[in-house]
Parts: structure tokens; C-alpha cells; sequence
């Protein structure tokens, strides 16, 4: 729990910092959305980890993935990869979570006065941080490398495009969120599911 704080308190800094560091309302607005979007979703994100790990038995993404090698743990936690995919699109600044951006509210959000090379290292960030989160997901979730006939690197490419296509079509299909809905859905209703997630997975483990 600690850990998950200190991550998010760190992304928060580099965000906050970028928005006043380029003295414009717009952008100072979109870093307080993003910074409270942070605590809203990294809470549950990181909980929604806890279900797969309890069932792998170990840290280590090899073991994981190993541990799938018949049954992938989207089977036995359907629950927490819906809650991981929900934060992993707000990770992204991806529709319907792209509040601290808003281009209709915010010009661009906390990156509104930036342009170059510094403008290009937010957008590299953003696709970078999207291809890392298909990443984690098809190794916590979809039996990462494993696969029939094809090499174990087609298979993680594949599976990794694939959430970066889903990432890019929600991004066209969806309308965005008001931002209350977003803190509403947070800390209402994503972080009671993960805990009850984790314990319903934790009783169904020392049942069995």
C-alpha cells in the first residue's frame, strides 16, 4: 500500500511541476486533474495486481507467466483484469479518462505551452506508457509469451497490439467523463471491488 503511494506521489511531482513550470491556466488546471486522476485510479490499479499475484504464488513476471502456461488468469480474474484495463486507460490519458488533456476544455491540458522536442517527449511518454501497460497486462493476465505454433515473441507482440488497438478505438468510440464521474467511480466503486476481489480470492485459495 505504501508503494503504491510513493509511485503515484512521484507521478504526481513530474505532472504538477510541468503544468506551473509553463505559466498558463489551462495547463495548471490539467496537472491538478491529472494529479487527483492519479490517486483516483493508481489506488484500485495496483489492488486489481494483488488477485494474479496471489494465484502465481510469486513476484517474478517468468514464474507468472509459467503459472499459465494451461489456464490464463483472466479465467480465474475476470473482475481484476476489467479493473486493471479500467486504470490502465486512465493511465494512458486515453477516452473516456483524458480529462487532465480535455483538447474541449483545456486547449491540451498541463502540456498546453510546450512545443518541440519537449511537446514530442510528453506524446513519446504517453505511447511509450501505453505499449508498457499492454505489456504488464498480457504477462498478469493473457499468459504473456505462451502460446500454440507461433515463436513466444509473436505471440507477446500480438498481444500487446492488441491493447494498443483497443486503446486507439476507444479513443474514437467514447464520449469523455465529467470529471466528478471519474472520482465518483474511483473511490466508490473500483477500490470496494478490488478489496472484495482480494478477499474472495484470498478465501477461494485457502479453500482449496
Amino acid at each position: 500500500m505504501l508503494y503504491i503511494l510513493a509511485v503515484s506521489s512521484l507521478g504526481v511531482y513530474g505532472i504538477v511541476m510541468a503544468g506551473w513550470a509553463s505559466n498558463s491556466k489551462y495547463a495548471i488546471l490539467g496537472s491538478f486533474r491529472s494529479a487527483a486522476q492519479m490517486f483516483s485510479y493508481e489506488i484500485f490499479l495496483g489492488f486489481s495486481l494483488i488477485g494474479p499475484l496471489m494465484i502465481a504464488g510469486s513476484l517474478d513476471l517468468v514464474k507468472i507467466v509459467e503459472a499459465q502456461s494451461e489456464v490464463w488468469v483472466i479465467v480465474y480474474q475476470p473482475v481484476a483484469f476489467l479493473l486493471f484495463l479500467i486504470a490502465a486507460i486512465a493511465e494512458t490519458n486515453r477516452v473516456p479518462f483524458d480529462l487532465p488533456e480535455a483538447e474541449s476544455e483545456l486547449v491540451a491540458g498541463f502540456h498546453t505551452e510546450y512545443s518541440g522536442m519537449k511537446f514530442a517527449f510528453f506524446f513519446l511518454a504517453e505511447y511509450a506508457n501505453m505499449v508498457i501497460v499492454g505489456a504488464m497486462a498480457s504477462i498478469l493476465f493473457l499468459g504473456g509469451w505462451s502460446g500454440p505454433a507461433l515463436p513466444g515473441v509473436v505471440w507477446f507482440f500480438l498481444k500487446v497490439m492488441a491493447f494498443i488497438f483497443l486503446f486507439i478505438w476507444l479513443r474514437a468510440t467514447l464520449p469523455r467523463l465529467r470529471y466528478d464521474q471519474l472520482m465518483y467511480m474511483g473511490w466508490k466503486v473500483m477500490f470496494p471491488i478490488a478489496i472484495l476481489n482480494i478477499a474472495v480470492t484470498g478465501l477461494v485459495i485457502y479453500l482449496l
